[in-house]
């Protein structure tokens, strides 16, 4: 069974009442009972979203690898979080529920005028997303990228709205031992599918650059790296021995303090958790009040 909680910032919590006016998330939770950060920062821009909007909320949790367990086509919003581990399929029961889903989505869509589904794809959901369309090259990086990085705006990154105020390149928390590259184009333009984000340049390194994020269609979006990581979040892995160690073997000690230097600093990883998610839940809600 789903782990289930109803958040409404003007009434008493009561998970066997439901508002006429509530909004229904569906978490897909990817890392397989991995200890994380991620899926309390979901839930602390959930949280924050709906307490700033004045909004009734009702969220479930799914431990899709974990358990198996799936959402069905009730909810309005479902966010797809990062975990470890490969991107490749195996044919697991898991996957087999996870992309029935992810299709049923699609669907809904493309034939419901009203009333769409909204999804965001994190990360690992980023990379498993782009295997099930075939949108480009699924590989092992020769090494891992950790830590608060820059990400370029590329193509209509310039003027999306789930964008809007952040910089370029902006600041993200990134944490891939895998990347999508080389990317089927003719599959991009089929799907109306838009690149708007690169991962930093690095002239001196003869390898492509992966694809950061997409905007699928008008209601889809996946970044891969984490825009709901806070800087409490990445203070905690940055200060542990293994992902210490990584970050000063792989950029130097210097990189490593600048990090923690950036976790202070409001225009970097604080600004994009307060502005991607937000910006897609609000695109969510306006549609929601609508209907």
């Amino acid at each position: 069974m789903p782990q289930m909680g109803f958040w409404n910032y003007n009434q008493p919590y009561n998970p066997c009442f439901m508002f006429e006016n509530t909004l229904r998330v569906a978490i897909l939770d990817m890392y397989d009972g991995h200890a994380n950060q991620g899926m309390r920062s979901i839930r602390t821009v959930l949280r924050r979203f709906a307490r700033e909007n004045d909004l009734s909320m009702h969220v479930d949790e799914f431990d899709v690898r974990g358990k198996a367990e799936i959402a069905d086509l009730s909810y309005d919003v479902y966010i797809s979080s990062g975990g470890p581990g490969s991107p490749l399929l195996e044919n697991s029961l898991w996957e087999t529920n996870y992309f029935a889903l992810v299709d049923a989505l699609f669907q809904h869509n493309a034939t419901n005028e009203y009333n769409k589904k909204y999804v965001f794809y994190i990360c690992h959901s980023f990379q498993l997303i782009c295997g099930h369309l075939k949108l480009g090259t699924i590989n092992k990086r020769q090494s891992t990228s950790f830590g608060v990085m820059p990400t370029h705006r590329v193509n209509e990154g310039n003027t999306d709205n789930f964008l809007d105020g952040l910089a370029d390149p902006f600041w993200v928390v990134d944490s891939r031992d895998w990347q999508v590259v080389n990317l089927n184009w003719e599959k991009i333009m089929a799907l109306d599918i838009k690149v708007l984000a690169i991962e930093k340049e690095r002239p001196n390194i003869p390898l492509d650059r992966a694809i950061m994020a997409l905007r699928i269609g008008n209601e889809m979006f996946a970044t891969q790296f984490h825009p709901e990581a806070d800087p409490e979040g990445m203070l905690v892995h940055l200060q542990t021995e293994d992902k210490r160690n990584q970050v000063i073997q792989d950029h130097g000690a210097a990189k490593y303090y600048q990090m923690l230097d950036f976790l202070n600093d409001d225009d970097k990883i604080a600004l994009t958790q307060r502005t991607i998610l937000p910006a897609f839940l609000n695109k969510a809600i306006h549609q929601f009040q609508e209907v």
